[in-house]
């Protein structure tokens, strides 16, 4: 899952995308309003954290834009002011939900978790494709019972395919949602990455499960007729 994370104060900005990339988050940053509209419009993202005092155009006014360009992303947005009004005005502004600094950072786990869960993020607690399954609570992943340990880079991408399982999905897609804006396109990170999971997902195990597609990208299936490998 790929997120937006605003936040003017470079300490707290820091500290919280830390956090995130531990937990298989791909984040990027933005330090004003303004950025944050111009990124949101140009790259793809899970989720939006929008924290409410911003240089150049503050949280609500940028909520309010993008709603009204037609962005349906969840939007999580944070402040240091936790008076009833302020969280009101954050509702009423398109927020999703609503969180007061100081926050525990697991709660603030758990509540991109609920919001990932809801409809338009269509996220399982639990999601399985054939003997593979994965705990998108706690990045659990096992292959026929058996536990299988993955990076959190590794798991982000399992995930990313579990949940497109059935479709093809292209190299740009995975690099949208899989990594941050500092991904690069014309590396082979992506194939790197691909070649560690079947390493780990299918030694001992006859039946492959991520597929390619020349020309297209990969697919996750247990039909082995679907890829080109």
């Amino acid at each position: 899952m790929r997120i937006l994370l605003v936040e003017d104060e470079s300490r707290v900005a820091g500290f919280i995308a830390k956090g995130l990339r531990e937990q298989a988050y791909a984040v990027d940053i933005a330090s004003d309003g303004e950025q944050a509209l111009y990124q949101a419009a140009v790259n793809q993202y899970d989720i939006v954290i929008l924290d409410v005092m911003l240089p150049v155009k503050d949280g609500h006014t940028v909520c309010r834009e993008l709603r009204g360009s037609g962005f349906r992303t969840p939007i999580l947005m944070l402040t240091a002011r936790g008076a009833v009004d302020d969280r009101v005005e954050g509702l009423d502004s398109g927020a999703d939900d609503y969180l007061a600094k100081p926050f525990d950072f697991k709660e603030l786990l758990a509540r991109l978790r609920a919001l990932l869960r809801r409809p338009a993020g269509l996220l399982p607690q639990v999601a399985r494709v054939a003997d593979l399954t994965l705990d998108t609570g706690s990045h659990a992943v096992t292959r026929a019972g058996k536990p299988v340990s993955l990076t959190a880079k590794e798991y982000a991408l399992i995930e990313f395919l579990v949940l497109n399982q059935g479709r093809v999905v292209g190299r740009e897609q995975i690099g949208q949602h899989v990594w941050d804006e500092n991904f690069d396109p014309f590396s082979n990170v992506i194939d790197v990455y691909i070649k560690r999971l079947r390493s780990k997902l299918d030694t001992g195990i006859g039946r492959r499960l991520i597929h390619t597609r020349r020309g297209e990208g990969y697919i996750l299936s247990a039909d082995p007729e679907v890829g080109d490998d």
